[in-house]
C-alpha cells in the first residue's frame, strides 16, 4: 500500500504515515425510516500469533447501505445491542432482523421478527455432516436442508417430523467404550445437526409471514467478499489504521461503489 502511495502522490513514507494517522472518518449521513435490517460479523487477522477481531455490521439490504458497524475482540450481545440502540436513537425503526441465529443476535431482536439465515442453517449442516454423507440418514437430512428457501413450511416441518420419527433408532444409537465403560452416541455429529435444525426451526420461516425479511446475509456476505479484496493489499498495517481502513469502505456501503464514492470517502 505505501509503495502504492509514494507512487501516486510523490511522497516519503513517513509523510504518508503521518497522513495516514491523523485521517478522520466522515461522519455518516443518515436517513432515519422504517426498515428491515441483515446483521453479521467478519473477523480479521486469524493469522498463526495474532489476536483476531470482528466487525459487527447492521446493513440495510434492500439499498445496500450499511447503516452501523462496531469493532471487538469477538462478537457479544452488547455488541449488536449498541448498533441497534443507536440507530434507534437517531430515529430509525428496526422491524426485523436477518442473522445467522447466534443466541446473542436472536437476543438482540427478541422484540421483533427475526429470520435465521438459510445459507448459514445449511452451513451449519453441512459442517456437521460433511456435503457427501455416507449414511442413508446423512444423505436425506442434507437434501432435506437444501429445500429450504424453496419449500413451505407446513410440507417442510411435515417432512422433518417424518425425518426424526424415521430414523429415531438409528440417532439415539450408541457405542459401548469397553475400556472406560462409557457410551457416546455413535452418529454424534448428524444427530447434532438434527438438534440444531430442531431449535432453529422456529426462525427458519419468519419471512413467510414477513416477505420484507431477507431469507439470507447474502448482501453482507458479498460485501464482507468485496472488503477482503481491498484489504488484502493492505497487509501489515496497524490494527487501528486497518480498522480505519475498513470504517471508510463501510462508509461507502455498496458492494461496487462508484469511482466518484471512493474517491471521496477512500
Amino acid at each position: 500500500m505505501l509503495r502504492e502511495l509514494e507512487e501516486i502522490y510523490n511522497l516519503d513514507k513517513r509523510t504518508i504515515h503521518e497522513h495516514l494517522n491523523n485521517y478522520v472518518v466522515p461522519e455518516k449521513t443518515h436517513n432515519p425510516r422504517l426498515l428491515y435490517i441483515i446483521v453479521d460479523a467478519k473477523y480479521f487477522r486469524k493469522q498463526k500469533h495474532s489476536t483476531p477481531w470482528c466487525a459487527v455490521v447492521f446493513r440495510d439490504p434492500k439499498r445496500r447501505e450499511n447503516l452501523w458497524h462496531g469493532f471487538g475482540l469477538v462478537e457479544t450481545h452488547d455488541l449488536y445491542r449498541e448498533g441497534r440502540t443507536y440507530l434507534e436513537s437517531l430515529g430509525y425503526v428496526i422491524l426485523g432482523a436477518t442473522g445467522d441465529g447466534l443466541a446473542l443476535i436472536r437476543k438482540t431482536f427478541t422484540d421483533i421478527p427475526f429470520q435465521m439465515c438459510l445459507v448459514h442453517m445449511e452451513r451449519i449442516v453441512t459442517r456437521k455432516i460433511t456435503h457427501r454423507p455416507e449414511t442413508e440418514a446423512g444423505q436425506v437430512l442434507l437434501a432435506l436442508v437444501k429445500t429450504l428457501g424453496t419449500c413451505h413450511s407446513s410440507i417442510w416441518k411435515v417432512r422433518f417430523e417424518q425425518y426424526i420419527e424415521k430414523y429415531r433408532t438409528f440417532l439415539n444409537e450408541k457405542t459401548l467404550h469397553p475400556e472406560s465403560g462409557n457410551y457416546s452416541w455413535t452418529h454424534k455429529e448428524l444427530r447434532s445437526a438434527t438438534l440444531s435444525l430442531k431449535i432453529f426451526t422456529p426462525h427458519l420461516f419468519t419471512y413467510e409471514e414477513v416477505p420484507e425479511l431477507s431469507q439470507t446475509t447474502n448482501s453482507l456476505e458479498g460485501h464482507f467478499g468485496h472488503v477482503k479484496n481491498i484489504i488484502s493489499i493492505h497487509r501489515g498495517i496497524s490494527t487501528t489504521l486497518l480498522q480505519k481502513v475498513l470504517s471508510s469502505i463501510f462508509l461507502a456501503s455498496t458492494i461496487a461503489p462508484s469511482k466518484r464514492k471512493r474517491k471521496y470517502i477512500l
